[in-house]
Formats: structure tokens, C-alpha cells, sequence
């Protein structure tokens, strides 16, 4: 019999979902979801949203876009769990256990926070001048993430893997002095991960400003495609795809077949405009639907916290159970 795992993924509720999110992240997670053999955690990370963010309607909004992204783009919440971070109480409960095994030597090396103090250190300031216990205590929270449920696997970036690393160094230590009761994560790298150009070439990020926003509108999504920078070359004239952004997006959204038709078109000198009329259509196309449903659900921000709700009591029926074994495990007993 195949050994089922649990895989956990948290999402930041920090901004809007965006094409490069959709490729690289959302698409690809819904699809690994529907494996009979996998156990899926999703949530959304918004006590990880404080550290990075101190809007508190953003956070609110960016919670409402993201969970409403998800549920549109066909995530089935009765195969997987969907949660908010914040709706399971025994996350910080446990983060303050971990916090309690957990060496500051070992938190002194997160690069988050070396690069705060390296950035201090060039300006003349004190090391530690505005860095906040959230920023430096971001890895024991995300070990409790991880730990509260007992993920095998954590999809992360490369930029992320220390704290996945720094989870299992946490998890040994607290098992070593209380007995085995974690199971030590593995990171689940895909080396493959695709990520879009953004409308300036480079990767599409929220930090350049060059992002396609996931859910515009028909006519503004065709006007931000048509703003996706491309070279001189004129119509009739031969074009590398390989070094063309807007390929670059047309190839995540295009069948094999489709790919291949497009590439002789850039061969045969394909204009500039109609490779970008052909990705807007294509795009739109895959989107209508989900946009559709997205919308509903933003306009009916009850029906997704119902399914939030839903989610988080489903986990913590895992979380409480736990976490009684843990305080059983380090002393915080009934005195009877």
C-alpha cells in the first residue's frame, strides 16, 4: 500500500495575485492537490503578513483576493485543507514551545535578519537598529507551520529552503528532549518552477512594479499585455522566441502544439502586435471562467470565510490533538 503524505504550502497574504503567482505557484499546487496519495495543507500565512506589512486593511484584502483566487481557480476544499493561519490558536501555542528549544545562535544566522543587520551595519547603526522580534523570530513560526501538522514535504524557493532547514534543527531539538513527536520535513525544490517575465523582462515581481494582475478585466488585461516590452524588429523579420518575454508567457499558457506553431511564426517574422493580440487571447481564454467565479466570491466575502472556517476546523482537529500531547510532554499537566 502507497504511504500517504501530508505536503503543506503557505501563502503570504501581502498583495494580489498576479500571472507570475498563477504559473508559478497557484496552478501547479492545485493540480499536485488532486494526488490520491497526498495529504494537502494550504494556508494563509497572515501572521507571517505582519512582519512584512503594516497595513491592516491590506492584510485584510490580501487574505479576501487570495483565499477567493484559490477557490476560483478549483481548489476542492473537501480533498484538501484550507485554512487561515490565524484561525488555529495552537500555532503561536506552539511556536512558543519551539521558541523555548530553539538557539539564538540559530536565529542569528537567518538571512533575513543578516541582511537587516548588514544593511544597519553599512548605514553606520546599530546592528540591530529597527529590526523587530517578528523578523527575527519569523523561523520559529514557520517551523510551527510546518510541525503543527506534521508535514513530509514543503514546497519552497531556493530563498526559503534555510528555514525549512531550520524547522528540522528545531523539530530534532524539541524531539530530542521530549521525545519523538515531529516528523522532520523534507523541502521539495522543483528545480522546474516556472516564472514569467513581467512587462519589463525581467522576472515579474510586485518589488518591480511590472506585474500582470491576475484578475483585470478583458479590455485592462489586453492593455497590460500589449505593454510587455519587445525589441525593433520589424514585421517579416525573423525573431528569437527564446529571448522574447512575451513568448515566454505565451509558452506557459500554450499547449506543445501551440508552442510550436508559435515559434515558427517568430521564424516566418510574426509581428510584434499579433504575437501579443494571439497571448491576450489565449490567456483570456483560460481565465474567463475563473474570473467569473473570482468575482462572485469577492462580492461574497461570507462564503469565503465559510470555507476558511470550514478548513480550520478541520485542522484543528489535528492541532488540538497535538498540542495536548505536547503540554503532556513538557510539563503543563492537571495537577490531579
Amino acid at each position: 500500500m502507497t504511504r500517504r503524505h501530508r505536503v503543506l504550502t503557505g501563502i503570504t497574504t501581502t498583495g494580489t495575485p498576479h500571472l507570475g503567482n498563477y504559473v508559478g505557484a497557484i496552478k501547479p499546487a492545485i493540480a499536485a492537490s488532486r494526488d490520491p496519495d497526498t495529504d494537502s495543507f494550504y494556508f494563509l500565512a497572515d501572521y507571517h503578513a505582519l512582519v512584512k506589512c503594516e497595513e491592516p486593511g491590506r492584510v485584510q484584502r490580501s487574505t479576501l483576493e487570495i483565499a477567493a483566487t484559490w477557490l476560483a481557480l478549483g481548489l476542492d476544499t473537501q480533498r484538501s485543507v484550507f485554512y487561515r493561519q490565524s484561525d488555529i490558536p495552537e500555532i503561536p501555542e506552539l511556536t512558543w514551545l519551539l521558541t523555548c528549544v530553539t538557539a539564538k545562535g540559530l536565529m542569528n544566522r537567518a538571512h533575513a535578519y543578516k541582511a537587516a543587520v548588514d544593511e544597519n551595519v553599512r548605514a553606520g547603526e546599530d546592528p540591530d537598529y529597527g529590526v523587530p522580534m517578528g523578523l527575527f523570530c519569523y523561523p520559529v513560526l514557520m517551523a510551527a507551520d510546518i510541525l503543527m501538522f506534521n508535514a513530509h514535504r514543503v514546497p519552497v524557493g531556493k530563498d526559503q529552503l534555510q528555514h525549512l532547514e531550520m524547522a528540522r534543527d528545531i523539530a530534532q531539538r524539541f524531539n530530542h528532549r521530549y521525545g519523538d513527536h515531529f516528523v522532520l520535513p523534507d523541502a521539495a525544490i522543483d528545480e522546474h518552477v516556472q516564472t514569467l517575465p513581467g512587462t519589463d523582462g525581467r522576472k515579474m515581481s510586485k518589488s518591480y512594479d511590472n506585474t500582470i494582475p491576475l484578475w483585470l478585466p478583458e479590455k485592462k488585461l489586453r492593455k497590460a499585455i500589449m505593454k510587455i516590452k519587445t525589441n525593433s524588429r520589424e514585421p517579416g523579420e525573423p525573431k528569437d522566441p527564446d529571448s522574447a518575454p512575451v513568448f515566454a508567457v505565451y509558452a506557459a499558457f500554450a499547449s506543445p502544439d501551440q508552442r510550436a506553431a508559435m515559434r515558427q511564426a517568430f521564424a516566418d517574422g510574426i509581428a510584434w502586435g499579433e504575437v501579443k493580440q494571439q497571448l491576450f487571447e489565449l490567456v483570456n481564454a483560460e481565465l474567463t471562467g475563473p474570473r467569473e467565479r473570482y468575482q462572485a466570491l469577492i462580492d461574497d466575502p461570507e462564503r469565503v470565510e465559510q470555507a476558511l472556517q470550514e478548513g480550520a476546523e478541520r485542522a484543528r482537529a489535528l492541532s488540538r490533538a497535538l498540542i495536548q500531547r505536547l503540554r503532556k510532554a513538557v510539563g503543563i499537566r492537571a495537577l490531579g
